[in-house]
């Protein structure tokens, strides 16, 4: 599809939706979001922490939400195809959005802060998250100086079925003391600044959960809870 159907696609689809133009959410464009969003969405599939249609990304657009839509790969969805949700993760315009949106509406309300939540399904993140006998306050030892810089502490939470309403609460309380959370028998939810670092701490968790798999039976040495301290993230 060329930038200009692409383009035309998005008008068409706003008009649908009474919106004036999928560009843009209440008279404010969003093109430079959706493209941001695409971006992300294709280096998530590139880098394999995603499969089928799986994953999900959103990232703010001025009062509102734009999100993934169900049923959507993350390697294929285009811009025009974005769901644009509230606050509350209720449908606002476009595609029907993800069966999770409430679950990046609830971080974002707990975390002012960030204007991005991405979520995987990535494979040692998910093993992990079946795992039983962790401390599920804090899922994984801070192996190293990155995932202690860019992650901190990954609380594991209980598990839901994918679409369950209750799960935003549980989200919505945990994320105000964490910016990524472990849902479990699931994978992981980041929320950041931008996408690139939602993207940053969700491969950062999904490497060490993998070194934590690789290890498991030996004895290790992780940082000590002082030089954790020391680079722990400024939010947490």
């Amino acid at each position: 599809m060329s930038g200009r159907d692409d383009m035309s696609r998005r008008r068409e689809m706003g008009g649908q939706d009474g919106m004036g133009g999928q560009g843009s959410v209440g008279g404010r464009g969003d093109d430079a979001e959706r493209d941001r969003l695409i971006t992300t969405a294709r280096a998530i599939a590139a880098r394999s922490l995603t499969h089928g249609s799986t994953g999900n990304v959103s990232v703010r657009a001025g009062e509102h939400i734009l999100v993934t839509p169900t049923g959507s790969s993350l390697a294929t969805v285009r811009a025009a195809e974005l769901s644009v949700i509230d606050a509350d993760g209720a449908h606002v315009c476009g595609p029907r959005p993800s069966k999770e949106a409430f679950l990046h509406a609830a971080m974002l309300r707990a975390r002012p802060d960030a204007g991005a939540v991405v979520h995987t399904h990535s494979t040692y993140a998910a093993a992990v998250s079946c795992l039983a006998r962790l401390d599920r306050h804090d899922v994984l030892p801070p192996l190293t100086a990155y995932y202690a810089m860019r992650v901190g502490t990954l609380p594991m939470l209980p598990y839901f079925a994918p679409g369950d309403s209750r799960m935003a609460g549980a989200v919505e309380a945990s994320a105000r003391d964490h910016a990524a959370l472990l849902l479990s028998n699931h994978g992981p939810v980041t929320a950041a600044a931008d996408l690139d670092r939602a993207l940053e701490m969700a491969e950062e968790i999904e490497e060490t959960a993998k070194l934590f798999l690789l290890l498991r039976g030996a004895r290790t040495s992780p940082l000590t809870e002082a030089q954790r301290t020391a680079l722990r993230p400024a939010a947490h």
